[in-house]
């Protein structure tokens, strides 16, 4: 399977990486955190790793290492916005269950 990015989430980060004036994409990870176990985490990238994997979607790079690729596989990234709130929302199908907070998650 693969990472992807929605129409709306690609362009907010193409327009973040045009503010930022450098970088070639996003990491998208996860690690141990929360009450329930793990939490995502992203950043911009400047370069690649050896073991990284790198994706494309909507023109934009998703680069995630392999541990957290166990995680991640099939997931898509939105960013929304709800009233005053604007976000990125992981819509990760590996998920069993997420903290009442909605900041981490079980697979």
């Amino acid at each position: 399977m693969a990472l992807t990015l929605t129409e709306t989430a690609a362009k907010h980060v193409q327009k973040s990486l045009a503010s930022r004036g450098q970088g070639i994409g996003v990491r998208i990870g996860v690690e141990t955190s929360g009450c329930s176990g793990m939490a995502y985490t992203l950043e911009f990238v400047d370069e690649v790793g050896e073991q990284d994997q790198v994706f494309e979607s909507n023109g934009i790079k998703l680069i995630t290492d392999p541990k957290s690729f166990l995680y991640l596989d099939g997931t898509e990234l939105d960013f929304v916005r709800e009233g005053l709130n604007e976000g990125f929302q992981f819509n990760n199908p590996n998920v069993k269950d997420m903290c009442g907070c909605g900041e981490s998650f079980t697979v």
